[in-house]
């Protein structure tokens, strides 16, 4: 990269009609790159902090941007990303906002590789690697924050584990969305969507876990290739007083390992995320030890993308995946940093979004660059396909 020669914010709209930041790096060499934060509904409570809007914008504006303009970085992230640390001098984004971090990341990440005249995934991985594309999970059915009045379980999720290249896969979640539409059509059951696009009947989990396996028998013999499905429990919103809560049914720690190991073997759940609360590493050690060699377990909450916590949970044997949310953590260089720590200790890697989403594909190529075996995206959405047809376009591009 040349001189960072402008770093302008703004304001804009993400996927829940609410506001959110864009960001805007240009160089002097005529470099552009564009990033927009995403923001959680389901957050844990060890993320970085996202600040209101305009404050967040105003404190970047004050503390972040002198920073940059007038700065030559020769293409390095990292010495970017550290000028937002620098910047802030907080552990974790207070001052700034890591909604504004991010987008400063994510767009000097793009006007990099615009300098280069090279794909974001070459930039973000060195030179493209090529091995993997990432399977993309798709959330079908949706509760939890996510969805008022329908499953307790957060998100019920297509996983096309068998598909022969990205672009079958992204089709097979699309389809196992829309299967799952006809039968709850064909049930007489009224479903609007949730945050994610997700179908969100109401309904209970038993029920949904019905739908779901049907759904995806369904497309699994139309495509001819396994399609399995997994779970987002978001069991820190479920956890109160002790307990795990499913409305008038109550589950101790134990009867919740015990409820989900029998649920991976009763449906041969390919993926469960977080099943048990943000701070019980134990927990979440035991399920591991009793499924994890069947499964993965991934914590999201447990983890936040902070590798001071993923690092505990490598040394007690909490989990076997990692999901990784770049504004979660604040900049792509700690994301790249948790994705390092996870493959480096035999953790999958899964790269995510956020309920509430932007227009931007950065994870896309976040995920191909590092060579991630998932990504979430959702299934259908304009925010959400916009990282499905990316994953299309750059696998089409490396043929």
């Amino acid at each position: 990269m040349t001189r960072i020669e402008e770093v302008s914010l703004r304001a804009i709209l993400d996927s829940r009609g609410n506001r959110t930041v864009e960001a805007e790096v240009r160089t002097a060499s005529g470099g552009f790159g564009r990033g927009a934060a995403p923001s959680g509904a389901s957050t844990g409570e060890h993320e970085a902090i996202e600040l209101p809007v305009d404050e967040a914008i105003a404190a970047a504006r004050e503390k972040a941007v002198p920073r940059l303009e007038g700065r030559v970085f020769s293409g390095d992230q990292r010495a970017v990303d550290a000028a937002l640390h620098a910047a802030d001098g907080s552990e974790d984004f207070s001052d700034i906002g890591a909604n504004s971090a991010v987008a400063i990341s994510m767009a000097a990440a793009k006007a990099g590789a615009d300098v280069l005249g090279a794909p974001l995934y070459q930039h973000l991985g060195g030179a493209f690697r090529g091995r993997n594309y990432p399977i993309p999970l798709g959330n079908v059915v949706g509760g939890g924050e996510h969805a008022a009045d329908a499953t307790h379980i957060q998100e019920f999720l297509a996983a096309p584990v068998g598909a022969p290249n990205v672009r079958e896969a992204v089709f097979a979640n699309a389809a196992v969305h829309r299967t799952v539409g006809d039968i709850l059509d064909e049930r007489d059951i009224p479903a609007a969507k949730g945050d994610e696009g997700a179908w969100a009947p109401s309904i209970d989990d038993e029920e949904a876990f019905e739908i779901v396996a049907e759904a995806t028998d369904r497309v699994t013999d139309d495509v001819g290739f396994e399609i399995g499905f997994g779970l987002d429990v978001a069991a820190a919103e479920l956890y109160e007083d002790g307990v795990y809560r499913y409305g008038d049914e109550e589950r101790t720690t134990a009867e919740q390992v015990s409820y989900v190991a029998g649920l991976v073997e009763e449906y041969d759940l390919v993926y469960v995320e977080d099943p048990l609360d943000e701070n019980d590493f134990t927990a979440f050690a035991d399920l591991t030890d009793r499924v994890g060699s069947r499964t993965l377990i991934c914590g999201d909450d447990l983890f936040v993308t902070n590798t001071e916590r993923i690092a505990h949970g490598i040394d007690v044997g909490a989990a076997n995946s990692v999901l990784v949310k770049p504004n979660q953590i604040g900049t792509l260089s700690d994301a790249f940093d948790a994705i390092e720590m996870a493959t480096e200790n035999g953790y999958d890697p899964v790269i995510s979004h956020r309920s509430g989403e932007t227009e931007d594909t950065t994870i896309a190529h976040l995920a191909v660059a590092t060579d991630a075996p998932y990504i979430k995206t959702g299934a259908v959405g304009g925010e959400r396909t916009a990282k499905l047809n990316e994953l299309i376009r750059i696998a089409e591009e490396a043929q």
